[in-house]
């Protein structure tokens, strides 16, 4: 998409105008459609989940459970960080139709990048402590999520579908990134003897 962006490849501007020209029409008809998505992005993005983050790091710590702890703040709270970097380094400016006021530069979309790793590193963790029966509807919700906040973006205007496209695949990698740096499985719980109980595989729902 960045190289896309930069070489001016036709086609790419055209998909990314089509969609924005398309949905600027009933943005500017319909304020409270606006409205709706932008409380929307604002509640389930990154920032929500940078708190809820929070929550869930310091129950791991609380349980001893410190490489999952670790996993998340790289995978979560620095998410923030890779965003902006990637930003600083396309540089490519907003689309001149957007519907409301958003920081920073458009390539890629943050909020893409954020709630993808977010919602891929907090599923992860979850479905280590869930019975099998919640995985699925936890799966299809998360899918669900991130797919309307990547919507939401480019309804209001603020990025381009390649800004999000590129938002979804960093977020995936940088979670794929910490997943491998951490190794989180099997759950140990650091201080806890042998003799006090085996490390949590898993799935146990332990």
């Amino acid at each position: 998409m960045w190289i896309g962006w930069l070489q001016g490849w036709r086609w790419l501007a055209a998909v990314d105008n089509w969609f924005l020209n398309g949905l600027y029409p009933i943005g500017a008809a319909h304020p409270n459609w606006v409205t709706c998505w932008n409380v929307f992005c604002t509640v389930v993005g990154p920032t929500a989940f940078r708190v809820l983050g929070v929550v869930v790091i310091i129950w791991l710590l609380a349980r001893r459970y410190l490489r999952v702890a670790l996993f998340l703040v790289l995978s979560v709270e620095l998410a923030g960080l890779v965003a902006e970097t990637a930003k600083h380094l396309a540089n490519r400016p907003r689309p001149a139709t957007a519907m409301v006021d958003a920081l920073g530069t458009s390539f890629p979309s943050g909020h893409a990048v954020g709630v993808t790793a977010a919602v891929l590193a907090l599923l992860t963790v979850a479905f280590a402590f869930v019975g099998p029966r919640w995985r699925v509807p936890l799966a299809v919700l998360g899918a669900v999520v991130i797919v309307a906040i990547g919507v939401g973006r480019v309804v209001l205007n603020v990025h381009h579908p390649s800004d999000v496209l590129a938002g979804w695949a960093l977020g995936y990698l940088w979670y794929l990134a910490c997943l491998l740096l951490v190794r989180p499985f099997p759950l140990v719980r650091v201080g806890v003897s042998a003799a006090a109980g085996t490390p949590v595989v898993p799935g146990s729902g332990s």
